[in-house]
């Protein structure tokens, strides 16, 4: 807890921002009172999703979280491997990822409490990438 709040984090590169992401921050403000998400930059983002570029710049990105109304703090993610210092740094509680990532942030657990949540299903990021490329060539 930090000042008597329950904080949670999370990251993703939200790009776009989607139906999920929101489901994703409405169930982690289940788990606390303090919401902050990381953002990830291109540089962190292909660290995990190599050759994949992001189709939203940085700070359209950061906006559009900000701004769903549902965060109280967003952290630019620049690093995969800055979670541990941002937990510390931030006194995280509860460290939330989607149940893609179940098992792989397990390590996180020596700093806080880690939870993964279900994905919203029939919405991915992807998918809508493939539906926004199919619809311009069409």
């Amino acid at each position: 807890m930090h000042n008597g709040k329950t904080v949670v984090i999370t990251y993703g590169s939200f790009d776009p921002l989607h139906e999920g992401h929101l489901n994703l921050f409405r169930r982690c403000k289940q788990l606390g009172d303090y919401l902050i998400v990381g953002v990830a930059t291109q540089r962190s983002h292909d660290l995990v999703n190599s050759g994949k570029k992001l189709l939203y710049p940085l700070s359209e990105r950061v906006k559009a979280v900000q701004d769903c109304g549902l965060v109280d703090k967003v952290i630019v993610e620049d690093d995969i491997r800055q979670d541990p210092a941002d937990i510390i740094k931030y006194h995280a509680d509860y460290y939330v990822m989607g149940s893609d990532y179940a098992g792989k942030k397990d390590y996180l657990n020596a700093y806080c409490k880690v939870v993964y949540l279900p994905r919203t299903e029939g919405i991915s990021s992807s998918e809508i990438k493939r539906r926004l490329y199919e619809t311009s060539i069409a």
